[in-house]
């Protein structure tokens, strides 16, 4: 005899659990992101109405010292003073680039614009996917410090002898690059492999920041009209 047939639901797919410690962190970690973003917003206005020229190589040494400085002080209230002025100075060297960009190009405002657009949207979707996802993204921590590394070596050969060519790869890569960073930061806070706030706030204001950056250069290479 034929059984009735009875409709049965899907679960729907569940985040993962977070303890009460990791939604601290998250907490403060996207709280402290927030502001640093709107006060690393605020420098970049303000190179760009003073006209500040960029700053070359001085925004890597810049970038590294308040980087160590940061790790150092990040264990206490300095550390909050030091994050404000890495992330400060990074906007301030965002700031002469994207004035660069506006000045140069017929639609500069408007790749400025879909640079910025698109990395809000990816860090949101990445962030999103992380925290619901039940994939374990950890394997990745090897792969993206050395493909940093690598990237980051790169850009340094394209900068000093004008390779154009390989500047492009290296913004592509950067790109991909960040996403992943993204990816595994979030995780890394959600199953309480990072405990502070101050150095999670670095990375993924980092991620945001080179993402940026590297979709202005691509953007500009593809549809920037003289």
């Amino acid at each position: 005899m034929n059984q009735p047939y009875r409709a049965t639901s899907i679960p729907a797919p569940r985040s993962v659990e977070i303890d009460d410690g990791a939604r601290r962190v998250l907490r403060n970690t996207w709280t402290l992101l927030a502001m640093t973003l709107a006060f690393s917003a605020v420098m970049a206005y303000v190179a760009m109405a003073m006209n500040w020229p960029p700053m070359g190589l001085l925004a890597l040494v810049g970038y590294f010292g308040l980087l160590f400085l940061t790790m150092a002080l990040r264990n206490s209230v300095w550390g909050l003073v030091s994050v404000f002025a890495l992330t400060g100075f990074m906007g301030a060297t965002m700031g002469p680039i994207i004035n660069i960009y506006m000045n140069a190009l017929g639609n500069g405002s408007q790749i400025v614009m879909a640079a910025f657009g698109t990395t809000a949207v990816a860090f949101v979707g990445l962030s999103g996917f992380a925290l619901v996802t039940k994939r374990d993204f950890s394997f990745m921590g090897p792969f993206l410090f050395v493909g940093i590394l690598v990237a980051f070596v790169a850009s340094l050969v394209a900068y000093f002898f004008s390779m154009p060519a390989l500047s492009l790869a290296v913004s592509g890569m950067f790109a991909l690059l960040m996403s992943g960073l993204i990816l595994f930061q979030t995780q890394q806070i959600i199953r309480g492999g990072e405990r502070n706030y101050i150095m999670a706030t670095v990375t993924l204001f980092v991620s945001i920041y080179n993402m940026f950056m590297s979709l202005l250069h691509l953007f500009g290479f593809a549809f920037g009209e003289e």
